[in-house]
């Protein structure tokens, strides 16, 4: 069976040897993680329609 192991810091620990506090950070920060990419794509989204909207009202004033 393969071990996990937690990069950080330029060092390898042994996931199974952290403590229980430890363990606890780390799903904190693959929780921080998932949700900047969530914010991310989210945002990407947003300004894709920000730039159709801004077309689009381009389109429709009267050219002067």
């Amino acid at each position: 069976m393969e071990k996990k192991i937690l990069k950080f810091n330029d060092k390898e620990y042994k996931i199974s040897d952290l403590s229980e506090e430890a363990k606890a950070q780390l799903t904190n920060l693959r929780v921080c993680d998932a949700e900047i990419s969530r914010l991310k794509a989210q945002l990407a989204i947003t300004e894709t329609a920000r730039n159709t909207y801004t077309q689009v009202l381009s389109n429709l004033l009267p050219k002067k």
